[in-house]
Order: structure tokens, then sequence, then C-alpha cells
């Protein structure tokens, strides 16, 4: 096998995020689950846009947060997603909107229009690109478009074919409940790398605690990392059995990207050949650091506070 090039390679939607502060009575005023996302059409994320408040735009997207993490840490990052060639698409992109709404008890609500990243598909996984690349990551929030699943397949038996690892972050429990099925056979297929959270895990595997469905997971993918908020994450592998504790905070701001940040770290630390636990601790310092401050991108260089 060649030596890679780059650490991880980001399969995802290219977003440019716009944060606002809004309460619950907004969200409900229009119809949106608290710390969940939806897909809103483009007239529908005008209609938000225009009730909104004064907010921030800056490129996201969760695989693209990734990366950008993954290169905070001192990592070597690439990015497949699709962009329009206008005024957003040279900050990130333009239609691509996320409309990101924090509550004073900093969850995110997230409205999402998607916009050319449904145009994403297999001709734009780059076969060099993927081989040279030590872990294909794959974001969870793509899987909707025909086109766009048969890319993470491409993607992913590519990088088999070149003895590469591949990684899927489940994105949000409505990704889940939306292609259950799917997502099973995805993961026992293609997937060595597994990122999820509580409720994620909750909607893959109905009516089964926690513990036990780590315990499937970990016959199905090499690595199994689950998020649990404020209690930490767990890392499963095999037999081994990992609890990490959240890192400490002194204000909790914003929880856009907390997930993404988490997944840059554990991932920079299995590129790096770290060991379970460490990769574990990266993660939460990344995850602690992007909940610091408003943004799903770190504003300090994470390398600085792995130690």
């Amino acid at each position: 096998m060649t030596q890679a090039i780059h650490d991880v390679l980001g399969v995802g939607n290219a977003i440019v995020d716009i944060l606002t502060q809004a309460d619950d009575a907004f969200l409900a005023e229009h119809g949106m689950p608290k710390g969940g996302m939806t897909l809103v059409d483009e007239a529908q994320a005008h209609a938000i846009y225009d009730a909104m408040g004064s907010g921030v735009e800056a490129s996201g997207g969760s695989a693209a947060n990734t990366i950008a993490g993954v290169a905070s840490f001192g990592g070597k990052g690439a990015f497949i997603g699709r962009v329009r060639d206008d005024e957003f698409g040279k900050i990130f992109a333009h239609d691509l909107r996320s409309l990101a709404l924090v509550t004073p008890d900093a969850q995110r609500t997230m409205n999402t229009h998607l916009g050319a990243c449904v145009e994403l598909t297999e001709g734009d996984i780059d076969p060099a690109l993927v081989a040279a690349s030590q872990i294909t990551y794959l974001e969870g929030y793509l899987f909707d478009p025909p086109q766009a699943k048969d890319a993470f397949r491409k993607a992913a038996s590519l990088a088999r074919e070149a003895g590469r690892k591949v990684a899927l972050t489940l994105s949000d429990s409505f990704c889940v409940h939306r292609y259950h099925d799917e997502f099973l056979a995805l993961i026992r297929d293609h997937i060595d790398i597994l990122f999820a959270n509580a409720a994620e895990m909750e909607a893959l595997y109905p009516d089964t605690s926690l513990a036990d469905a780590a315990s499937l997971l970990a016959g199905q993918v090499e690595v199994a990392a689950i998020t649990r908020s404020e209690k930490g994450s767990l890392l499963v592998s095999g037999d081994q059995r990992i609890e990490v504790p959240a890192a400490p905070i002194d204000t909790l701001v914003d929880t856009t990207g907390a997930g993404d940040l988490y997944a840059a770290g554990v991932l920079y630390g299995l590129t790096q050949g770290k060991p379970l636990a460490e990769c574990g601790r990266l993660g939460s310092i990344a995850a602690a650091e992007v909940i610091s401050h408003y943004g799903a991108r770190p504003e300090v260089s994470l390398s600085s506070l792995a130690g």
C-alpha cells in the first residue's frame, strides 16, 4: 500500500451556516423540533431567514466541519462536496444554507436547504483522492438522494480496494429513521468506524439498551464512538469498552458542531496511531472548544489544546 497523502477525506454537504439567537417561542411558532435538523425547501428557507434576527454567516456542513477540525489538530484533510458558482459559493455555498437557531440553553435547531448538495453523484468521487486518504468519512446527512447513496457506496468500495478505512456519522436520528434498513446494510457491508449519539443509537437499535446496542455494533465495525453529551462518550472496539469524560468548559454557548468536532479528534487520533482512549480524549477536547462559542468550527488551534 502506498503512503497516504491525506489523513481524512470528508464526503458531505457543503453548507453556509447562518447562526442567530432565538427563543423557544420562535421555534414553536415555526414548527421547528428543538435540537433537531429539518430539511426545508428554498421558499421555506427564505421565509425563516426573513423572520430570523441578524445572523452570522460561516462555512459549515457536518463533514466539512470535521475536516476543519482535523486540520486544526495538525492533520491533513480533503473534502468532496457540491457548490454553485454564485455569491455564497465564494464563501462555501449559496442555496446550501443551514439556518441555525440557538436558544438560551445553547441548544441548536437546524433548518437546512440543501440546494446543489443534492446533485452530488458518484462521478464526483475521485478514485485517486480516496486511495490517497487513510480514512474516507461519510456524512449521514447526505444520504438522501439516490445518486448520493451511489456516491457513498462508490467511495466506500474505492477505499476498501485501496486498503483504506471508511467512517460514517449517522448525523441525526431523523436520518436513521428515514433510512434505517439502508443504514444497517451500509454499516454491515462498508463501514469500519461509526459515529453516533445516544438518540441515533436508539433509532438504529430500538428498544435496546445503549450497552447492548454498543455490543451489537462491536460485531459490525472496528470502532464505534458514541457521544452522550455532558456524560462524555463511549468508544467500543472488539472487547474494549472505554468511557471518556466530557472535557470541562467555562460556559456552554452553542452546541452546533459538537459531534462534528468530536469526530475530528477521534479520526485525527486514529490516523496518528494513538490509543483509543487518547482518541476519545482528543474528541472531547475538540467538542468542548466548539461549544464554548458560536459557530461550528474551532476558533483556536486544537493542536495547542491537545497537550
